[in-house]
């Protein structure tokens, strides 16, 4: 009898077992499942400025931008031909910065030209980039009048054959701190173009040897402006050669694909390399690359500094006012196709027209907003990275 009531006991015990299971697995069948919720990781903003030049100050720079209006945004893309007398007026269309030429600088003291860019400075509501072309020799804006220095510099051929490169070490560090003294921030060297033939109209401006030896002139130089806080501009991209001058008439390069590669590349290779900031586009029509263009206009040139040779610094035209650009473009287009082709700062004698011009490109979106926005992010990195900020 025991045995049975034990037997019983234990059927019950099983039977009250396989009850809850069933209870229990209807209840899991029954209870819907709590959504999972999806996790949308979100994108990092300063992912694509990885590894470029200015890669630390982009978060800067994108906070600044965000905050620019339109209007504001397109006026930092112009680089314009200073003239005292329309800052104020200039000043309206927010400039990303100025270029002063030698009668800027005529009958000025050191005294009072810093005090007149201070000025400029305090009005604007964006830093400015304060440019001048003080490459030495026949190209000097500043150190030409007594006033700044009692000789011009000379060229960088003439200090290297006196002193080779320490001597133009030793220049370079007083050329950046007077200009710096002076508040100027860009100079516009140094030169870049490989020219060994002394009939050439380059020849004079430009190291005067092959390429490999202007490549490692360009690497130091580039080194000397960075190491006394000045900023440095490579002109003129591709490599101007034996051609004639753009400011009075039309370039036309034959040259093959193959001499740019090989030679004229190298010292702007050289120069991205030690990180030259900025770099200017030449009016040369350089056939092998673009019959239809001339290069500061051409996508396909500008393609090959931001792909072949992979410059992520600001690309300038040089001074759409040339003789070189007018016969390529209709009246009110030259800064839209500059800027369409891919440069960041358009360099200009007559500012307030292509401002217009460019806006209204926007506006119709010609220009999309998209590029304009990464060029604009682009310059301002590189016055955050300059101190300019």
């Amino acid at each position: 009898m025991k045995k049975v009531c034990i037997i019983i006991i234990i059927i019950l015990v099983m039977i009250g077992g396989i009850l809850f299971y069933k209870e229990m697995t209807k209840e899991k069948k029954t209870t819907p499942k709590k959504e999972k919720k999806e996790i949308v990781k979100k994108e990092d903003p300063l992912e694509k400025y990885k590894g470029l030049l200015f890669e630390a100050y982009y978060k800067d720079a994108l906070s600044t931008v965000k905050k620019m209006t339109l209007e504001e945004k397109v006026g930092q893309i112009f680089l314009v031909r200073y003239d005292a007398n329309n800052v104020e007026q200039e000043t309206a269309y927010y400039p990303g910065g100025y270029i002063l030429f030698a009668k800027d600088l005529e009958n000025q003291t050191k005294e009072s030209i810093k005090a007149q860019l201070a000025h400029d400075q305090e009005v604007s509501k964006y830093p400015l980039l304060i440019a001048v072309d003080e490459e030495g020799g026949t190209v000097v804006r500043v150190s030409r009048y007594p006033a700044f220095r009692a000789q011009r510099f000379p060229s960088p051929q003439t200090i290297y054959n006196q002193g080779g490169y320490p001597l133009l070490e030793q220049i370079e560090k007083e050329k950046a701190e007077l200009l710096l003294s002076l508040g100027i921030n860009l100079n516009l060297a140094p030169v870049a173009d490989v020219s060994t033939n002394a009939s050439d109209f380059i020849y004079e401006r430009s190291f005067g040897r092959n390429a490999t030896d202007t490549a490692e002139y360009i690497k130091n130089m580039v080194t000397y402006s960075k190491n006394n806080k000045i900023n440095a501009c490579l002109k003129h991209f591709p490599g101007y050669g034996n051609n004639v001058d753009t400011h009075t008439g039309i370039a036309i390069d034959e040259r093959s694909y193959e001499n740019f590669v090989q030679n004229d590349f190298l010292p702007f290779q050289a120069g991205i390399e030690a990180g030259v900031p900025s770099i200017l586009v030449s009016h040369n029509i350089v056939k092998a690359m673009d019959p239809d263009y001339p290069s500061s206009l051409s996508k396909k040139v500008i393609n090959e500094l931001r792909n072949t040779l992979h410059f992520s610094g600001v690309i300038m035209t040089d001074d759409l006012a040339m003789d070189a650009v007018k016969a390529y473009v209709e009246n009110g287009k030259a800064a839209t196709l500059a800027f369409q082709a891919g440069n960041d700062m358009i360099i200009t004698s007559d500012f307030i027209t292509m401002y217009q011009e460019v806006l209204e490109a926007v506006k119709s979106g010609i220009i999309t907003e998209e590029q304009l926005n990464e060029a604009v992010i682009r310059i301002t990195a590189w016055k955050y990275a300059s101190g300019i900020y």
